[in-house]
């Protein structure tokens, strides 16, 4: 099925029951979409484990990247007039994207995307949670959720925290929400490009194994309390505790975030820069059980120079992200982790020429693209389209809720389910199964999932 064929799927509700299609694989509604009947309908059973967020900080131009429109004149395309064609038939990104470019069969481009906002904190929290702000309450981002449902209440015991982020949270908002400060994404801090990798906690620079042993023999001798107080329920806690933090600063667990034992060439394809490196890690920790890793890529708000800064940013997101895809598939985890790419926004398609801008792109929350592979979502579809410029969403709107409402499923987490607040409210998980309030919806991307 070529990108034209999958764009022509988008079908109004009147059509769809016209044509008789309710209970067919594309279940796509132009208003408001009830979860409970699409998952009666077309049930979808759990298929992945974690999910990989590369999450494009600032928001990257889907012009220059999962939606080029070289037709649509220079003052749109700027340097980028030379789209390339893909190994899926109809698909072109691009030009800087070459890599990305050859297994487009492994990932669908979401083209459709949108939300209207243009502010960096409010877009951010509507894609990173799948809900609108709504005053005095913080949703969780969907790695909070994950680490909620399939995290700790799920009888996690891996040492590394089940959301982790690389190498900083987001920081737009708190990610964990009304869920509370145990569902903050660990934040590794250090360098993955760096030997060693110095993350917060875990590895210290300067400070060999040895050593570290070598002073936890020293605390124990020293301990004469916790000896004293053998067999007490609480020293036995703080025991355990003890134990776990050691396990992941010299056991196993620190092994992780060991990328020197990497093949060089393997490292070489990813990139050898902080963000190849992050994809590299993020692969290790799915492989180690993490549910959900984000990887902020910062960089890409750019309002000055666009084009000179994309001329470094975009060859490296094409080789770490087609990278971590390949390695991903080489080794049976693409199936199991679902692999999400994209920012808060995408940038004004039209390019701002004059001073001081020098051919920048400022936001733009009404069109932008992101891309989505493994996990269940099927790969080498195009889901919406934008005008011949790229200046608004003309076929099948996604909205992020829309988007994380599929992730969620595909999680093996109930949309339609609750979560806990402080003061006893109902809050769903996702906002569409809330029928108290008005949302815009294209409807969960049944058509590649």
């Amino acid at each position: 099925m070529n990108a034209k064929t999958v764009q022509s799927l988008a079908i109004t509700r009147r059509n769809a029951l016209r044509m008789g299609m309710f209970g067919a694989a594309g279940l796509m509604l132009s208003d408001r979409f009830t979860l409970k009947a699409a998952e009666a309908l077309n049930p979808i059973k759990a298929k992945a484990k974690s999910v990989i967020q590369v999450w494009l900080w600032g928001g990257s131009c889907h012009l220059d990247t999962f939606d080029p429109k070289p037709e649509a004149g220079y003052d749109y395309f700027g340097k980028l007039d030379k789209p390339i064609a893909t190994n899926v038939d109809g698909i072109r990104i691009g030009q800087l994207l070459p890599q990305l470019a050859k297994m487009a069969d492994k990932y669908s481009l979401l083209r459709g995307m949108t939300h209207g906002d243009n502010g960096h904190e409010t877009a951010s929290y509507k894609v990173m949670t799948g809900t609108k702000p709504v005053d005095g309450i913080v949703n969780p981002s969907v790695g909070a959720v994950v680490s909620y449902k399939n995290g700790y209440s799920a009888g996690y015991t891996g040492l590394i925290p089940p959301y982790v982020a690389l190498t900083r949270p987001q920081g737009r908002f708190s990610e964990a929400g009304f869920l509370g400060s145990k569902y903050q994404p660990f934040s590794t801090g250090g360098d993955p490009a760096q030997t060693p990798f110095a993350v917060e906690g875990v590895i210290a620079e300067g400070i060999s194994d040895a050593r570290q042993q070598s002073r936890r023999e020293l605390l124990g001798n020293l301990d004469t309390f916790a000896k004293a107080m053998d067999g007490s329920p609480v020293i036995d806690r703080m025991s355990k505790n003890q134990q776990a933090a050691y396990s992941l600063i010299l056991g196993e667990a620190k092994n992780t975030f060991d990328l020197s034992k990497e093949p060089d060439e393997l490292r070489t394809a990813y990139g050898k820069n902080t963000f190849g490196q992050s994809c590299l890690e993020a692969r290790k920790l799915v492989e180690a059980g993490v549910p959900f890793v984000t990887i902020n890529y910062g960089g890409w708000d750019t309002h000055k120079k666009h084009f000179e800064i994309m001329a470094q940013k975009l060859p490296q997101l094409d080789n770490g992200l087609s990278t971590l895809i390949r390695d991903l598939s080489d080794r049976g985890l693409l199936d199991t982790t679902v692999v999400w790419c994209g920012g808060e926004f995408g940038r004004t398609p039209k390019v701002d020429w004059s001073a001081p801008w020098s051919g920048g792109r400022s936001h733009y929350g009404k069109a932008f693209s992101h891309l989505v592979a493994g996990g269940g979502f099927k790969g080498g579809h195009v889901v919406g389209a934008t005008s011949i410029r790229g200046e608004e969403v003309v076929e099948r709107p996604i909205y992020p809720w829309d988007l994380t409402a599929s992730i969620y499923e595909l999680m093996g987490i109930d949309p339609n389910g609750t979560l806990p607040t402080p003061d006893g409210k109902t809050a769903f998980i996702s906002p569409l199964a809330d029928k108290s309030i008005k949302i815009d919806s294209g409807g969960v991307l049944r058509e590649i999932m």
